[in-house]
C-alpha cells in the first residue's frame, strides 16, 4: 500500500484538476464507450463526478469504483474535443494510482507486471517459450490476414482472432546497433517497443531498412524494456518508474539526434507520460524532458525531417487509414502517415470515421471484450465500406484489433504498418 502522506498529496492533485470540468457534456459526442452504452458513467463527465466522491466512494464501494474507471479506451478522444481543456488522461491515471496505492495490484497484475514487465530477459525468455509451444494450442484463422484462434477455449484468449507470437523478436534478429549517420547527417535512436519486437518484427526491420536507405544512423541498444503504459494504466507506478529508469539507462548510453518509434502507444507515452507520471529519482527530470523534445514517431521523422517525396505507383494497390488514438489525440500526428502512404505510391482511400477509436485500449480489451469487439467492428466495416484492399496505421496494437475484427468477419484484407508499405516501395 502506498504512502498515507502521498496518497493525500495524490488526492489534492486530482482535486485541483478536477474543478476545470464545467460538466458541459462534450465527453458524451465523441466517446466511444458511450456511444455503445449511452451509460452516463461511462462518459468522461459521469466519471469525474465519480471521482469528486472518491475517497468516500473508494471506501464504501471499491469494486464499483475501480469497474467504471477501468471501462475507459484511455484513447483521448474526450481531452482533445474538451473546450475546458481538461487534462483528463492525467486525471484518470491518477485516480487508478490512488486506487492501487490504497488497495494494492491484485495477484495476476503483481505477477505481470512486477515479476515480468520488470524483468525484460524473463519476459524475453517467457513469449520466446510461448513461440515455440503456441503451435500446439493455436490453428489458422485468416490465411490473408496471418490470424490464428485458439484450438479450444481458454482463458483470455476466448474466441478472439489474434497474430501469433512471431518465431524470433527483434532483439534476436537484431540484437544492438550503433551505425554512424550517412548522407542524411542525422542519426537516431530506436525504441522498438513490446508487441513490434514480439509480434511484429518485420515492422521493426522494415524501419531499418528505411532509415538505412536515407543514410540515417541508427542507435539500437540491446535489453530494452516495456514503455511503462500497461503498469501506469492499472495505476502501478512503481513498475513505471522503474521501467522509465530502465530504459532512460539505456537510452542515455547512446548519442542521437531524435528517438523514433514505430508504436504510436510508446511515442505518447514516452513524450507525455515519462516526462510528468515518472515519480522516482528527481535528478532524471532534465533528461526526461529532453528525450521528450527528441521523440517522436517514425512516420512524422520521415516526413517532418527527412521530407519525403511522393513516389511511383505500386501496381495500383489501395490502401485507407486508421488514425491510432495515441496519434491523432495525444500528439496531433494525422497527415504524416498519410503522405508517408501516399510516398509508397499507393492508391489512397480514406475511410469513414478514420480518427475513430478502434476499441482496443490495452487492458480494456481483455477486460470488455465485448465491448471492444463492437466498437472494433464498426472500423471493421467501414475498413471494408472503403474498398481498400490494405488497412494500414501507425500501432501494432491497433493492427492486432483490427486484425481480429477483419478475421471475425472473414474479410479478404491485409493490415500493414505504414512504414512496411513505404520499405516496400524502396
Amino acid at each position: 500500500m502506498a504512502d498515507i502522506h502521498k496518497l493525500a498529496q495524490m488526492f489534492q492533485e486530482l482535486d485541483d484538476q478536477l474543478v476545470n470540468c464545467m460538466k458541459c457534456g462534450m465527453c458524451q459526442a465523441v466517446c466511444p464507450v458511450f456511444g455503445r452504452t449511452g451509460r452516463e458513467a461511462d462518459v468522461t463527465r459521469g466519471k469525474i463526478a465519480l471521482l469528486e466522491g472518491l475517497a468516500h466512494e473508494m471506501l464504501t464501494d471499491p469494486e464499483g469504483v475501480n469497474d467504471k474507471l477501468n471501462r475507459c479506451l484511455l484513447c483521448g478522444t474526450c481531452q482533445a474535443n474538451c473546450p475546458s481543456g481538461v487534462s483528463v488522461m492525467d486525471i484518470f491515471l491518477k485516480a487508478r494510482a490512488i486506487m492501487t496505492g490504497y488497495f494494492g495490484l491484485s495477484p495476476v497484475k503483481k505477477a505481470i507486471f512486477r515479476g515480468m514487465l520488470k524483468n525484460p530477459k524473463l519476459f524475453n525468455s517467457l513469449t520466446s517459450m510461448g513461440a515455440k509451444f503456441q503451435g500446439l494450442f493455436t490453428k489458422p484463422a485468416n490465411d490473408m490476414l496471418g490470424t490464428s484462434c485458439a484450438r479450444f477455449n481458454a482463458p483470455v484468449v476466448g474466441d478472439r482472432h489474434f497474430k501469433a507470437l512471431a518465431d524470433k523478436p527483434l532483439h534476436k534478429l537484431v540484437p544492438e546497433m550503433d551505425t554512424p549517420a550517412g548522407k542524411s547527417g542525422i542519426k537516431v535512436g530506436f525504441y522498438v517497443g513490446c508487441v513490434i519486437d514480439k509480434m511484429f518484427p518485420n515492422v521493426g526491420q522494415a524501419i531499418l531498412k528505411v532509415l538505412d536507405h536515407h543514410g540515417v544512423g541508427v542507435y539500437l541498444p540491446s535489453g530494452q524494456a516495456c514503455c511503462g503504459i500497461p503498469a501506469l494504466s492499472s495505476g502501478d507506478t512503481e513498475t513505471f518508474d522503474t521501467l522509465v529508469e530502465q530504459n532512460m539507462k539505456r537510452l542515455m548510453a547512446g548519442e542521437f539526434d531524435y528517438l523514433v518509434t514505430g508504436c504510436a502507444t510508446c511515442t505518447s507515452t514516452i513524450k507525455e507520460l515519462w516526462p510528468t507520471m515518472y515519480q522516482g529519482n528527481e535528478a532524471l527530470a532534465g533528461d526526461l524532458a529532453a528525450m521528450e523534445r527528441k521523440t517522436m514517431d517514425i512516420s512524422q521523422f520521415l516526413v517532418d525531417i527527412l521530407h519525403i517525396e511522393p513516389g511511383k505507383t505500386m501496381g495500383g494497390r489501395s490502401v485507407t487509414y486508421h488514425d491510432p488514438c495515441h496519434l491523432k489525440n495525444s500528439l496531433g500526428v494525422t497527415a504524416q502517415p498519410r503522405a508517408v502512404i501516399e510516398a509508397a505510391g499507393c492508391d489512397f482511400k480514406e475511410m469513414a470515421e478514420a480518427g475513430t477509436c478502434c476499441g482496443c485500449g490495452g487492458s480494456f480489451n481483455i477486460a470488455h471484450y465485448e465491448l471492444s469487439k463492437a466498437i472494433g467492428g464498426r472500423k471493421a466495416d467501414n475498413i471494408i465500406d472503403s474498398g481498400a484492399e490494405v488497412a494500414a496505421t501507425s500501432c501494432p496494437a491497433c493492427m492486432m484489433q483490427i486484425m481480429d475484427m477483419l478475421s471475425r468477419k472473414g474479410a479478404q484484407k491485409e493490415v500493414r504498418h505504414v512504414i512496411e508499405l513505404y520499405a516496400d516501395s524502396l
